[in-house]
């Protein structure tokens, strides 16, 4: 496949998975959303749809990794030449932030609404009635929109939780029929694709929010930074780290165990 199938598959293919996987997201977080409090199983539903449609539509031009960790993981397993890696992932960031915007556009509304609402950022009434513009708004009242957090902030315990998770992604794609020459999933590759990321979700997503995806989390976080969000908070950048470094080592060591165990 060549350079332009490889960048426009991934950068539409992530961008659609970031779409759809962030707007449950702020389908089910935001005011004025229909589906606002819909829960967690329509969050993990929504996250597999969006891995199946994504994975549809960049099957054929590339592959379909949309995700740094399948990528390191198809290249350390042999599917995937290395000097393609870069294209890859810069791809899918491009991609991840594009699809963040469109959240953005998409709930346009609603952002402003939630935003804006004094229980939401943590504004009070004055004894007189007034809103008290004074107090401290809430951290981060939509990044869970954008990207992922703990439950409980433990470096090593969320960086654990990342790996294991993504290597069992990651060594669920590699153990699959593939085409292009062992290069990226197929059409049933991408239904099996999706239904491991709803039970990752459903079993391990409770901890961190399964990101299991580096541009996943670090190409809306960035776009969470630079948007004019009001009251909307910081963007976690301590936490940032977990959701790139666990994954990558995660597919890293799926495409190892795979040439060990599999190949």
């Amino acid at each position: 496949m060549s350079s332009s199938d490889i960048f426009i598959g991934e950068t539409i293919g992530t961008a659609v998975l970031i779409l759809l996987g962030g707007g449950v997201c702020a389908a089910v977080t935001l005011k004025r959303s229909k589906a606002r409090d819909a829960g967690w199983l329509a969050i993990t539903f929504g996250w597999g749809f969006a891995v199946l449609t994504g994975a549809y539509l960049a099957g054929g031009p590339s592959g379909a990794h949309l995700n740094p960790a399948v990528t390191v993981g198809l290249a350390i397993q042999g599917g995937t030449e290395w000097g393609n890696v870069p294209l890859y992932l810069g791809s899918q960031l491009l991609g991840a932030m594009i699809g963040a915007l469109l959240v953005w556009a998409v709930y346009y509304g609603q952002f402003h609404a939630h935003l804006t609402d004094p229980e939401i950022v943590g504004t009070k009434s004055t004894d007189e009635g007034m809103v008290d513009q004074t107090a401290a708004p809430k951290a981060g009242p939509v990044l869970g929109i954008f990207s992922t957090g703990p439950e409980i902030r433990n470096g090593v315990q969320n960086v654990i939780t990342e790996i294991i998770a993504t290597a069992v992604l990651v060594l669920a794609i590699l153990t699959q029929g593939l085409n292009d020459g062992g290069n990226g999933i197929g059409v049933l590759g991408a239904l099996i694709t999706a239904l491991v990321v709803v039970g990752i979700g459903l079993s391990l997503g409770g901890p961190t929010g399964y990101a299991i995806n580096p541009v996943r989390d670090l190409g809306p976080r960035i776009v969470h930074s630079l948007l004019p969000l009001p009251n909307k908070g910081g963007s976690d950048w301590g936490y940032a780290w977990v959701p790139i470094v666990g994954p990558l080592v995660g597919g890293a060591l799926a495409g190892g165990l795979y040439n060990l165990a599999f190949a």
